[in-house]
């Protein structure tokens, strides 16, 4: 079995696909990349309240097309996007 390797392109398109069916809340395929699976699996483990998850996801998506935009060759996880926000939010509260 040959693996191919998807260009950043490529990737991006089926990372905003994934992202939009999450948001909609309709899946309609049964068949994942592995890569998309780890992103699955690390929002679940994210345990975003339904309040805040839709808005979160929409902004998360739009981070990662930055970053994919500028050169990423992957998506980010949602972890380490949320991190990064915390980290952001620490260094602005005035000491």
């Amino acid at each position: 079995m040959v693996v191919e390797t998807p260009n950043s392109e490529v990737l991006l398109t089926r990372f905003n696909k994934l992202l939009q069916e999450l948001v909609r809340g309709t899946m309609n395929r049964n068949t994942f990349q592995p890569w998309e699976i780890e992103i699955l699996l690390d929002i679940e483990a994210c345990n975003l309240r339904d309040g805040v998850k839709k808005e979160t996801l929409r902004r998360y998506q739009k981070a990662v097309q930055r970053a994919m935009e500028k050169g990423a060759p992957t998506p980010f996880r949602l972890s380490e996007y949320l991190n990064g926000k915390k980290s952001a939010s620490v260094k602005s509260e005035p000491a």
